[in-house]
């Protein structure tokens, strides 16, 4: 069946294992802008002459433009289709990154880095929507739950191929193989994926009708308790992200491509977590798996923070308990925004949307502390990540009453 805004030529989305693994290399998009570059970091503060925190901005600054970009994106996707829009974004992200692979200064860096999320944040909330509009709000849970694991492959192997890539080609070949990745991603786009959106809005942009939507979405106690839990719990894993490169290398002595393997395990948990989620969503239903992640992740986040108070400083002490607050986010994650978008079927891209702005702008806030912290001691990550892992099931207890999604 044709739909409007699709050729006669491209079908529309259906459900199928090649939608799937294509959906999963879009929505791979962000973590892979942030994981392969990681163990570079150190080295981009001896290039450019500047301390960690201003290095770590180019983090914050990636999930700033993210966050801010997702609440057009939604909008216009609901209004126009969710097809043209991801094109636009990655074609964006290949100039932004082109951009990165030339910068001259930390502060030019910055800047592309801002222009590269706003490309990017395309794969990721419009993947989901695309996922809530072609399997519907039952098995999307299941759905994002595999996408989700299978996405994770990106941060598993995006560390330890990047320090690779640091150590023998130098900090910029990171930015080069975006580059390449996004084109080839234009062109699957472009070839394979049909237009999702059944019900285009076109009073979706005009911006009295955002306000609206964004207030119903906000109103509702169970969607924000749901946006607060995925918030929380993907702040606790940025906090490792911000700091782990600075800590494990410049505390520890860990190589490039040592730290890539290390962060790779820690990695696993997530993976672990969202393989669980896919398995147990229909036998235990996705509000008791997101309530039992986050009592996971709180109880990971405490235990590394009182390693840490207590003097042990070892790298188990760290890799260990971030390991299981990692399989936490994923059984957290992909039950939130699953559970969440279920009973917005006209307005799956808004509500990916605000979900994704409050996710990437309460991470950023945490990620800058973060990157102000590790130059006096280690102590702030295992704080950061034990307080927002208490910070899920208590979002999760205080607003959600199950059932009523």
């Amino acid at each position: 069946r044709e739909m409007r805004g699709v050729s006669s030529t491209l079908p529309a989305a259906s459900p199928s294992f090649g939608l799937a693994a294509l959906l999963t290399t879009l929505v791979a998009l962000g973590p892979l802008s942030t994981d392969l570059y990681l163990p570079s970091l150190p080295t981009l503060a001896t290039v450019f002459a500047t301390d960690a925190a201003r290095v770590q901005l180019t983090l914050s600054v990636f999930l700033i433009g993210f966050a801010v970009a997702q609440l057009a994106y939604g909008a216009l996707s609901d209004r126009f289709g969710r097809r043209p829009l991801m094109l636009s974004g990655l074609i964006l992200y290949f100039f932004a990154s082109v951009g990165c692979l030339f910068a001259q200064s930390i502060e030019m860096l910055i800047a592309a880095r801002f222009l590269q999320a706003v490309g990017a944040c395309a794969g990721p909330v419009l993947g989901r929507a695309i996922v809530r509009d072609v399997w519907g709000p039952v098995e999307a849970v299941r759905v994002l739950a595999y996408v989700s694991g299978a996405m994770a492959l990106a941060p598993l192997v995006g560390p330890t191929l990047g320090g690779f890539l640091t150590v023998f080609f130098g900090w910029q070949s990171n930015f080069a193989l975006l580059a390449l990745f996004s084109i080839l991603q234009v062109l699957a786009v472009w070839r394979w994926l049909g237009e999702s959106n059944a019900h285009l809005d076109p009073t979706a942009t005009q911006f009295g009708r955002m306000l609206k939507n964004y207030g119903i979405l906000l109103v509702d106690r169970n969607y924000v308790g749901y946006l607060l839990s995925l918030s929380f719990s993907y702040s606790a894993l940025f906090a490792f992200i911000s700091g782990s490169a600075f800590i494990l290398i410049g505390r520890y002595g860990l190589s490039p491509q040592v730290f890539g393997m290390c962060f790779g395990l820690v990695v696993a948990g997530y993976i672990s977590g969202s393989a669980l989620s896919g398995r147990l969503v229909r036998q235990q239903g996705g509000d008791r798996l997101l309530l039992i992640g986050g009592w996971i992740g709180a109880a990971a986040g405490m235990v590394m923070w009182g390693l840490d108070l207590a003097g042990i400083h070892h790298l188990a002490a760290i890799l260990a308990p971030m390991y299981f607050a990692t399989l936490a986010v994923g059984l957290v994650m992909s039950n939130a925004v699953g559970r969440a978008l279920a009973p917005y079927p006209k307005m799956a891209g808004a509500a990916s949307a605000l979900m994704g702005f409050c996710q990437m702008g309460i991470a950023a806030v945490v990620g800058i502390l973060v990157g102000h912290g590790v130059d006096s001691g280690g102590t702030v990550l295992p704080m950061t990540v034990a307080l927002c892992g208490m910070l899920v099931p208590l979002s999760f207890l205080a607003l959600v009453r199950p059932g009523k999604t």
